[in-house]
C-alpha cells in the first residue's frame, strides 16, 4: 500500500476511537481549501432547517462557500425561482432569524434571501452562490444552451434575477449583493438524469460554451460592480457521464472549481447492501468495474481537469436497505428493499442514523467507508471519523477542498462540518 494510503488508514483509525488528529499544513503556495455547504431551499418546511441553524451551530464560520439550492431553468430558457415564497416572501420570527430579529411588515425583502444577507453580515468572508438546476430542475438546460442567442438569453436572465437581484414584484435590485456567483448543477449534459430531461449529444460542447458565456457576462458585470463573481459546477462521478457530457480539459478555463459527486455510488434502488461513498473500491466488491471516490477523481484527472480545482463532494446522509442477509456484517448481501426513512424510503440524515439503537458500526479503513448494521437493516455511514479520512485524501491527492450535501443532514452541533473544517485547515 502506498504511504499516503497508509496514512489515510492510520488517521481514520485514530479518529474512529476519538483520538486527536494533528492539523496539517494548508495547500502548497498558501491557497486555502474551499469548504462548500449546500443549503436546500425546501429545508425550511418539513425539515425545519433555517439559515439561523447554520449560524447557531457554528457551521457558517467553518465554510468558505454556501450554495443555495436550487434555481431551475424553465421551458422558456430562462432562470426562475422554484419557490418565491421560500426565496423572498415568507417571514421569520426572532427565534428563526440569523440576527435574532424577526422580519416585520413592509421590509424590502424577506424569505431565505434576506436570511442569506444576514448570514453574510455575520460571516463577511462567506461567499454565497445560487445553484442552478439540480435533479428536478435540469430538464430544459439542453434547449436553453442550444444556440449562442439562447445561451446569452439564459445567462442574462440568471444574472438579472439572482446576481443583480431584480425579483418579480419587488423594487429593482432589492436582492443585489446577496449572491457572489453561480453554481451550475446541470444533471446531466449528454446523459440520463431525472426522467423527462432533454438530452442531446451536443450538450457536451454546449456545456463548455455555457460556462464561457457565464464567465464573460459575470466578468463584464464585475467591471461595473467591482465585485468578483465565482463560477462553479457540480460534476458527476461516473466515468461514462464525464465522457458523455464534459470537456474536462476546457471547462476549467472558466470555472473557479468543480465539485465532484463523491456519493450515491450505490443506493437503495439496488437490491444489495453496498457502500455509497467509499474512497477506494472495497475488497470483495461484487461489481467490476465499480465506483469509488478515487475512481471518480482519477477519471476527471484523465479528462484533463486540474486537480487543485477539483473539490470532493461528501454526503451528510445515508443510503439504507432492510431485510439484509446477516452475513459479512451485511455488506454486499441481498436485501428485500429500502430501509424506512423519515422523508423518503432508503435515505436518512446523519443526525438521525447516528442515534439509531441496537446498531453496530463497522469500518473498512483500507477502503475508506463505514456502515451500521443491526442484523437486518444496513445504513451507509459517514461520521466525523470518515470525514477526517476523506479530508486527508483531499490533501494527499492535491485537491481543492470539500463540498457537503447537504447542511440539514448534520447534527445540531455541526459535527460533520467541523470535522471537515478541522481536516482542511
Amino acid at each position: 500500500m502506498r504511504e499516503w494510503k497508509r496514512r489515510l488508514v492510520a488517521v481514520a483509525a485514530l479518529a474512529a476511537v476519538g483520538g486527536t488528529v494533528a492539523a496539517t499544513p494548508a495547500q502548497a503556495g498558501g491557497k486555502s481549501y474551499v469548504k462548500v455547504g449546500y443549503f436546500t431551499q425546501w429545508g425550511i418546511y418539513g425539515r425545519d432547517f433555517q439559515l439561523s441553524k447554520v449560524q447557531s451551530s457554528g457551521a457558517a464560520g467553518k465554510l468558505t462557500h454556501l450554495n443555495y439550492a436550487f434555481g431551475p431553468v424553465t421551458a422558456d430558457g430562462v432562470c426562475a425561482s422554484a419557490d418565491p415564497w421560500a426565496d423572498w416572501q415568507t417571514s421569520f420570527d426572532d427565534a428563526h432569524s440569523v440576527d435574532g430579529v424577526g422580519d416585520v411588515a413592509g421590509q424590502p425583502i424577506a424569505g431565505n434571501l434576506n436570511q442569506l444577507a444576514e448570514l453574510k453580515k455575520k460571516n463577511p468572508k462567506l461567499r454565497v452562490l445560487i445553484s442552478l438546476g439540480g435533479w428536478t430542475g435540469s430538464a430544459y438546460f439542453s434547449d436553453a444552451v442550444l444556440t449562442d442567442a439562447s445561451r446569452k438569453k439564459l445567462v442574462s436572465s440568471c444574472l438579472d434575477l439572482w446576481i443583480k437581484g431584480n425579483l418579480p414584484g419587488l423594487p429593482a435590485g432589492v436582492a443585489a449583493g446577496i449572491f457572489d456567483g453561480v453554481d451550475l448543477d446541470w444533471e446531466w449534459p449528454g446523459s440520463d438524469g431525472n426522467a423527462g430531461n432533454v438530452i442531446r449529444p451536443e450538450d457536451k460542447r454546449n456545456f463548455t460554451l455555457l460556462t464561457a458565456e457565464f464567465r464573460a457576462q459575470l466578468d463584464k458585470l464585475s467591471r461595473t460592480t467591482k465585485h468578483r463573481y465565482d463560477l462553479t459546477a457540480f460534476l458527476p462521478a461516473a466515468p461514462a457521464k464525464i465522457t458523455a457530457g464534459f470537456e474536462g480539459d476546457k471547462i476549467f478555463k472558466y470555472l473557479d472549481f468543480g465539485t465532484v459527486q463523491g456519493y450515491d455510488f450505490h443506493g437503495s434502488w439496488e437490491t444489495r447492501a453496498n457502500q455509497q461513498s467509499a474512497l477506494f473500491v472495497p475488497r470483495g466488491a461484487p461489481d467490476n468495474p465499480d465506483f469509488s471516490v478515487d475512481v471518480a477523481i482519477n477519471a476527471w484527472l484523465k479528462a484533463g481537469a486540474p486537480r487543485k480545482e477539483l473539490v470532493l463532494g461528501l454526503p451528510y446522509y445515508s443510503q439504507g436497505w432492510t431485510g439484509v442477509t446477516d452475513k459479512n456484517n451485511g455488506l454486499f448481501q441481498p436485501a428485500t428493499g429500502p430501509a424506512p426513512g423519515i422523508f423518503a424510503a432508503g435515505t436518512e440524515d446523519y443526525k438521525t442514523v447516528k442515534t439509531l439503537p441496537n446498531f453496530k458500526i463497522h469500518r473498512d479503513l483500507r477502503s475508506g467507508h463505514a456502515w451500521l448494521f443491526d442484523g437486518t437493516t444496513f445504513w451507509t455511514y459517514d461520521d466525523p471519523a470518515q470525514m477526517i479520512q476523506k479530508a486527508l485524501y483531499i490533501r494527499a491527492k492535491g485537491l481543492g477542498g470539500a463540498m457537503m450535501w447537504s447542511l440539514d443532514g448534520d447534527d445540531a452541533s455541526a459535527s460533520l462540518t467541523k470535522a471537515v473544517s478541522a481536516g482542511l485547515r
